[in-house]
């Protein structure tokens, strides 16, 4: 099954990993992505993430495993 899409836009260079997913109503805290890195189910651009500050950039992708959208990071610019 395909995944929606959903694009984030960013006005910086780059956007940490859990700030994204607070963005995004995935999580509440920065601190439960922890429980996304330990179930390894969190993904940039399809590699397990196992950093909860990763940096992500325009054009990365966001995958976690049992969601049914991927996020797509995007600049103002674009």
């Amino acid at each position: 099954m395909e995944k929606d899409v959903q694009l984030v836009v960013i006005h910086t260079e780059y956007i940490q990993i859990d700030q994204l997913l607070k963005l995004e109503g995935v999580i509440e805290t920065g601190g439960q992505i922890k429980s996304l890195i330990d179930d390894k189910v969190l993904f940039l651009n399809g590699q397990l993430v196992t950093e909860k500050r990763k940096k992500c950039y325009p054009k990365d992708i966001i995958s976690i495993d049992g969601l049914d959208v991927d996020f797509v990071i995007t600049s103002e610019e674009e």
